[in-house]
């Protein structure tokens, strides 16, 4: 073509043309202020390490790190540093599960004991009726995180943890209440590798990471000490930011146990936006990402400081919601030390991830709302600060009650009986046991399945009895003991809400 004055007009506004179409991928938020607002949010969240993704029309519009792997040294996050994604798992457990369905290895209406016999519930129908879609659409009717505190960070193998869910009375009826159920996929995860051949964890290897080239990811909680970019896990005690252990529950893999980066999930992200296809090859059928986003359990109204009426539902490893007239698929992951977010918008084929190396954070989920209403050309809230403000006010909260407690131990009551009498075996039966001994002026536990556990229990008052576990993650407590005349007869244990709500009846053995 000869160049003029003319044609060279065409070309400039070509160009304007293209750059304004990659202005439109990139609100100014995400082009300009993206950086500053994470890094503001490191500081005044207290989070060493922030990784995020965002997937617009197929492409990568950012995949980055900020911050450190680990507070006090100098390893800085990048978008290959691995972060625990804890229930993020879920969706590539439910997915695996639906891809079998569509080669007709199964259906997600198959009853649960077809492919898992040992399954049993309290009631035994449940277990005879409940099929693979129940267990992943969490209405077994168990409560959002029953039993949790006997399964996680403990030395109980898979099987036995499916045995010991087995006792749980559940606190709903079957499918009339949405309930949180982690071993709902280890059940799917068990299923899974009865039905491909495959253990869960190679399935996910084989199947979806190797495909997908998600090259740094790691299927099992246990793979992620030899890697070599990886966050290590923080939380907050005492209001100070401390180094933890990476989590303990490998016997969990499928709800929880997947360690994955920036770019790494950006493949994942991109896969279930185009059909399942990534460079040009279909991995996952269609029919099966769809069939992971059908409706199939109500949670009722959808937590947004703007958008109260909104619903959410549930469908099989993914939270579905409508924002602003929009489709969103979403899921959060919280596990020891790390909190996550993974959030798909269909209809604007937009995908966000953020990770970050501290469990004591609501920034996971700020970040995704401001990145979000940034691309649905929404008014800038400054969801950080909000989110922080409602963090802030409840860790205050928390922190009042549990320094009442401590004054109260602090004024050193007389117990009602001699130490002995609360010395001793305790028994529930679905964790096992608990040992209560003397230790100085307090006692001490210990547990069963929790080998690397203890906890202090401290006199209140009134039989009451403040408990602070080892593991910061299980919380600080009051146990109400029980006293019938001069023997002690039982106690109550409870454990932070992030592990679990419902408490558990402990009997003394004579």
């Amino acid at each position: 073509m000869k160049v003029t004055l003319k044609n060279i007009g065409i070309i400039s506004l070509l160009l304007l043309g293209s750059l304004f179409v990659y202005a439109q991928k990139a609100p100014s938020f995400v082009a300009d202020s993206l950086d500053n607002y994470i890094n503001k949010a490191l500081k005044d969240c207290k989070i060493p390490g922030v990784a995020v993704c965002i997937v617009k029309d197929g492409k990568v519009i950012i995949s980055k790190g900020y911050g450190v792997c680990e507070m006090g040294k100098s390893d800085k996050v990048n978008e290959n540093t691995l972060f625990m994604i804890g229930s993020n798992t879920k969706a590539f457990t439910a997915t695996s599960m639906a891809m079998m369905a569509q080669e007709k290895k199964c259906t997600l209406n198959d009853n649960v004991k077809k492919w898992v016999p040992d399954f049993i519930t309290k009631d035994p129908w449940i277990a005879e009726n409940a099929t693979l879609t129940d267990i992943m659409c969490h209405r077994l009717g168990t409560e959002t995180f029953q039993g949790d505190f006997t399964f996680f960070d403990s030395d109980l193998s898979s099987k036995e943890i499916i045995a010991k869910y087995g006792k749980l009375t559940p606190t709903y009826g079957f499918r009339t209440t949405w309930g949180y159920c982690n071993t709902g996929f280890l059940l799917a995860g068990t299923a899974l590798a009865n039905i491909s051949g495959m253990s869960w964890d190679e399935f996910i290897r084989t199947r979806i990471f190797e495909p997908l080239q998600m090259k740094h990811s790691l299927a099992l909680v246990s793979e992620i000490n030899a890697a070599t970019n990886k966050a290590s896990a923080h939380t907050i005690v005492d209001n100070k930011l401390i180094v933890i252990p990476y989590g303990n529950f490998d016997a969990l893999a499928p709800a929880a146990s997947i360690s994955s980066s920036a770019n790494d999930m950006s493949h994942w992200v991109m896969a279930l936006l185009d059909s399942g296809n990534y460079n040009h090859k279909n991995v996952i059928p269609y029919s099966a990402i769809l069939a992971t986003r059908q409706p199939k359990s109500i949670l009722g109204n959808a937590r947004h400081p703007f958008n109260k009426s909104i619903f959410s539902l549930y469908g099989l490893g993914w939270e579905l919601q409508d924002y602003e007239s929009h489709e969103i698929v979403m899921h959060t992951g919280g596990v020891d030390g790390f909190v996550t977010s993974v959030t798909l918008v269909p209809d604007q084929n937009l995908g966000i991830v953020v990770l970050t190396n501290t469990d004591q954070n609501y920034f996971y989920e700020a970040l995704k709302w401001e990145i979000l209403d940034a691309y649905l050309n929404l008014p800038y809230r400054n969801y950080s600060k909000i989110y922080n403000n409602y963090f802030k006010r409840n860790m205050a909260s928390d922190n009042y009650e549990i320094k009442t407690w401590r004054d109260s131990v602090a004024l050193k009551t007389a117990l009602p009986l001699p130490a002995s009498a609360f010395e001793g075996t305790y028994q529930n039966e679905v964790y096992g046991t608990i040992t209560v001994s003397k230790d100085g002026d307090a006692f001490k536990l210990g547990f069963e399945h929790h080998k690397d556990l203890s906890a202090k229990l401290e006199y209140i008052a009134n039989n009451r009895f403040l408990c602070t576990y080892s593991n910061p993650l299980f919380g600080i407590k009051v146990f109400p003991f029980v006293i019938n005349g001069s023997e002690v007869t039982s106690f109550k244990l409870s454990v932070a809400d992030f592990l679990e709500y419902t408490s558990y009846e402990f009997i003394k053995q004579k």
